[in-house]
C-alpha cells in the first residue's frame, strides 16, 4: 500500500472512530464518514465494501498490531510496553485499551461494542493460543480448547467489567489481578 493509500486510510479510521464516540454505530453513515474523512464516495469503496467491513478492519489493525508485536517479541519498541511487567501480553492490551487507541474504549462503549468484541474475542483467542498456552501442558485437569475458551472469556469479561467502572484499575493493577486469577491453570 503506497503512503497516499495509507493516508487515506488513516483519514477514514479516525473520521470512523470520531464519529463513534459521537453517535451509535447504527446511526453513522457512509456519507457522515466520507464527509468527516474528506474523501469522495468511490475512494472510500476502494478501500471497504460497507461500514461492518470498515470496523473489522479496525478491530484487525489494532488486534495484528499486539499480536505480531507479542509474537515478534518487539513490544519494547511499542509506547504501552510496561516495563518491568513479567509477561506483559495481557497489561499491553489493557494500556491500549486505556489509551483509547483507535478508539478502543469508544467501540467497548458504543452499541456495536457486540460486534467489537467478537472480533476482540477471535484475535485475544489466537494470542493466548500462540503466546500464553504453549506446547507446555496446562497445571489443571482439563482440555486446552476448554482453557481457552476459558481465559478467553474471562479476559474479555474482565474488560467489559473495568470499562462499565470507568476504568478505576491501571492497566498494571489489572494486569496483576488477571494474572493472579490465570497463573495457577498455566
Amino acid at each position: 500500500m503506497d503512503r497516499r493509500q495509507q493516508k487515506t486510510r488513516a483519514a477514514i479510521f479516525n473520521a470512523f472512530g470520531a464519529l463513534l464516540s459521537e453517535e451509535p454505530y447504527s446511526k453513522i453513515t457512509i456519507q457522515e464518514i466520507i464527509d468527516r474523512a474528506n474523501i469522495g464516495r468511490s475512494t472510500f469503496y476502494a478501500h471497504f465494501e460497507t461500514k461492518d467491513s470498515l470496523l473489522a478492519e479496525m478491530c484487525r489493525e489494532l488486534f495484528d498490531h499486539i499480536i505480531e508485536g507479542v509474537l515478534n517479541d518487539n513490544m519494547p519498541s511499542d509506547p504501552h510496553f510496561a516495563p518491568g511487567v513479567r509477561d506483559p501480553v495481557f497489561c499491553h492490551l489493557l494500556q491500549h485499551i486505556k489509551a483509547n487507541t483507535n478508539h478502543v474504549h469508544d467501540l467497548l462503549v458504543s452499541e456495536s461494542s457486540d460486534i467489537f468484541m467478537r472480533y476482540f474475542k477471535m484475535a485475544l483467542t489466537k494470542l493466548i493460543s500462540s503466546y500464553v498456552l504453549t506446547d507446555k501442558e496446562p497445571a489443571c485437569d482439563v482440555p486446552r480448547p476448554f482453557l481457552l475458551n476459558h481465559i478467553t472469556g474471562a479476559f474479555v469479561e474482565m474488560v467489559q467489567w473495568w470499562v462499565r467502572r470507568d476504568m478505576k484499575e491501571s492497566p498494571e493493577e489489572l494486569d496483576r489481578y488477571f494474572q493472579a486469577v490465570i497463573s495457577p491453570l498455566l
